[in-house]
């Protein structure tokens, strides 16, 4: 019996593709589901997680060269850095003020 290659669409790809990352079901569920095969959708899978797609072999953004940083990355960095920074300083403030509330009621109680 001689197997037939089934082509399928970008759009039915991705789709699938979707279901599988934004669910967490099963590959093999999936497959199963939607009535293809399990090495198939493992294949897409795979290849949406290394290039960003699954109907392409290709990465979307080609890697910055050097390992450095791409602008939006950069940005990116920065603003979670002085995300960082105001938790810290918060942290600290409440401390504080914790500390400030230890001493009140050992004082109070005595």
């Amino acid at each position: 019996m001689a197997s037939r290659k089934r082509i399928y669409d970008a759009e039915f790809r991705e789709g699938a593709v979707r279901i599988v990352t934004e669910t967490g079901k099963p590959i093999p569920e999936v497959a199963e589901d939607l009535g293809i095969h399990p090495g198939t959708l493992h294949s897409w899978v795979s290849r949406a997680r290394r290039n960003g797609s699954p109907s392409s072999d290709r990465p979307v953004a080609e890697p910055s060269p050097g390992g450095r940083l791409r602008e939006s990355e950069r940005s990116e960095l920065e603003r979670l850095r002085a995300e960082a920074r105001e938790k810290d300083k918060r942290i600290r403030e409440l401390e504080m003020e914790r500390d400030v509330c230890k001493r009140f009621v050992a004082l109070w109680v005595k």
